[in-house]
């Protein structure tokens, strides 16, 4: 997705309004959407909201934000923020300025997708193809619905604003909770849109949203609904197409060599050293000790989750997913420590991990996979569709299938078996917290509470909604879980 960043610039600064702007921003952003270049700059301008410098949504505000309470992580030695201490305690409350980030960044970015959609429909025809503005409207309709998908699973009824604001009169500008049921009915009608996507780009425009991105986003939805069915029938569309495939090599998933590769669905795109656009958790995970290495050691495992114990020693990914040693540049002396999250450190840039280059898988071709796997075992049990699924993903890990391993599983057995697939195959790609509270709250206070992590509640299968935003939206009302907390 090259764009000069003057373009980029010129669209944030015109669609971008607070209450007290002069009313003439709008005009402005009415005479940016004149032709296709600027369509086409206006929505590559929504793809950045994922990954903007700094704690941005997919660069580490997942992370410090939801990862946090999970049994898997906890703050870091180095993770001086209270508010995020607090959420990987589970003290956290609706003052929390992590969340207030979530929730802001998140409107912020759909508001993007929404004035992209409507302007780019304005656009008149001989400024514009027919295909690509489908292309561009699909392409801000995909975005809107991840978005929401992630917004929805935080927080429960949340606003559901398909369209920029009109005017700044109170009525327009209040909105208040939508049940989720219609929120994940918006999300399926725009992945569905998005089916029409381009299935490929060429080199200059990889990174955008596919048919395939659509498809296995809208699979994921139907896991977290419950419809099995569905989300067998989506993944095994993407199986069947031929389209992914999984690396042989599991660190290839992460090396900067092989980015958008074969396995790659959809990612947040990182590109260090250029307009400070790095992958920020390379440093929040490295080691803080080692002279040369200047990691932040912010996120940390959570050693009494035990996952790491949860890889064998044949497990290829283990050496790709943590590291225990390194040697410092800077005197040749060999460090040992505590394992720690290995999976976005770039050897290119020794020193200053800021600018890793490592993408961060959104959704790839593994947990397609997965997806599948799990979904055909809730309709079927563990038939040898389900085992071959997951049995792809075990392979390429260098251990030992799961039907050779164990076959004749029951339900519950194998159901748990993909969810530790799930587990080691994914960590530190901000999927643990969406896989804990899709399963309800039993499942997850129970989980949190024997990796040590006492305070966890069954409120904690949401994140309450801001306290900044109920005091400034008074149509706005917070999950009842949290009323009182």
């Amino acid at each position: 997705m090259k764009i000069s960043y003057f373009l980029i610039l010129i669209f944030f600064l015109v669609s971008c309004s607070s209450l007290d702007e002069n009313p003439r921003a709008v005009l402005v952003t009415s005479q940016f959407y004149e032709n296709e270049s600027q369509a086409n700059a206006a929505v590559t301008a929504a793809y950045r909201k994922l990954y903007e410098s700094g704690q941005s949504l997919y660069n580490s505000l997942f992370q410090i934000g939801v990862e946090m309470a999970t049994d898997d992580y906890e703050a870091g030695p180095r993770a001086r923020n209270a508010h995020v201490r607090a959420i990987s305690n589970l003290s956290h409350d609706s003052s929390n300025d992590r969340m207030e980030q979530l929730w802001k960044q998140s409107y912020d970015a759909i508001n993007a997708s929404n004035v992209a959609i409507d302007r780019i429909a304005q656009i008149p025809a001989s400024a514009i193809t027919d295909d690509a503005r489908l292309r561009l409207i699909n392409e801000a309709k995909f975005l809107r619905a991840l978005h929401y998908f992630n917004l929805v699973r935080w927080f429960g009824d949340i606003p559901l604003v398909l369209h920029e604001p009109a005017s700044l009169n109170e009525e327009e500008l209040y909105v208040g909770n939508s049940p989720e049921e219609d929120v994940y009915a918006q999300i399926e009608t725009d992945l569905t849109d998005a089916r029409q996507l381009p299935t490929s780009y060429n080199a200059s425009n990889v990174g955008r949203a596919t048919s395939g991105a659509a498809a296995a986003v809208l699979a994921k939805v139907y896991l977290t609904r419950q419809r099995w069915a569905e989300a067998a029938a989506m993944s095994k569309e993407i199986i069947d197409s031929r389209q992914y495939a999984l690396f042989e090599n599991f660190a290839d998933v992460f090396n900067v060599a092989t980015k958008n590769g074969k396995e790659h669905i959809f990612s947040a795109q990182f590109q260090g050293n250029s307009g400070y656009q790095g992958n920020s958790l390379a440093s929040r995970s490295a080691p803080a000790d080692v002279p040369g290495i200047n990691g932040d050691y912010a996120d940390a495992l959570h050693a009494q989750g035990g996952l790491y114990q949860r890889f064998s020693d044949a497990d290829s990914r283990k050496a790709v997913t943590f590291v225990t040693e390194m040697i410092s540049p800077v005197n040749g002396t060999l460090y040992k420590f505590s394992p720690q999250f290995n999976k976005y450190y770039d050897p290119a840039v020794v020193g200053n991990q800021s600018q890793s280059s490592k993408n961060l898988p959104i959704v790839r071709y593994a947990e397609v996979l997965l997806i599948y796997a799990e979904a055909v075992n809730e309709l079927q049990g563990p038939v040898p569709a389900a085992y071959d699924a997951v049995d792809q993903v075990r392979k390429r890990a260098n251990i030992s299938p799961l039907a050779t391993l164990a076959p004749g599983l029951s339900q519950q057995v194998f159901r748990d078996s993909v969810f530790l697939e799930r587990r080691r195959e994914l960590v530190y790609e901000y999927q643990r917290w969406f896989d804990l509270v899709r399963r309800g709250p039993d499942y997850y206070v129970t989980t949190l509470k024997n990796a040590g992590k006492t305070l966890a509640a069954k409120r904690h299968i949401h994140f309450p909604i801001p306290q900044r935003e109920l005091n400034l939206n008074p149509k706005l009302k917070q999950n009842p879980d949290w009323v009182g907390f």
